[in-house]
């Protein structure tokens, strides 16, 4: 499988937007996961192969929308209304079909990006 390659990283005030992308070849299961040091990497967002169902950490769900262009094989997930706490390495990972709490599970995915920094300020 073709690792996932994450991109739209970088510095954004607190209320402000960044928007990721990853490119993922294939209409794959995609989540987003974060992680910060000294922390497990905790679950974003994900969303079916086909954009029809996606699913949202309560931390995010309102403020951050998943997304696909299967066009540009990419994943995309918008970030608004950014907290200082969204500060976090960023990856993207792929899984076959999840259902359930399997979708909210990092061991449940199998093919993961190495991940980009997103940092939120005052």
């Amino acid at each position: 499988q073709v690792q996932p390659v994450e991109s739209g990283g970088g510095l954004a005030q607190a209320g402000g937007s960044l928007r990721l992308s990853c490119a993922a070849s294939g209409r794959t299961f995609v989540g987003w996961f974060r992680q910060t040091p000294g922390k497990e990497r905790e679950f974003v967002a994900a969303i079916n192969w086909n954009g029809g169902r996606t699913y949202y950490s309560d931390s995010v769900n309102g403020r951050f929308t998943i997304s696909r262009d299967d066009a540009k094989n990419t994943v995309d997930l918008q970030m608004d209304t950014l907290k200082l706490e969204d500060t976090a390495v960023y990856y993207c990972a792929t899984a076959s079909p999840l259902y359930n709490d399997a979708i909210y599970n990092t061991k449940r995915y199998n093919n993961w990006g190495q991940g980009t920094q997103v940092t939120v300020s005052t």
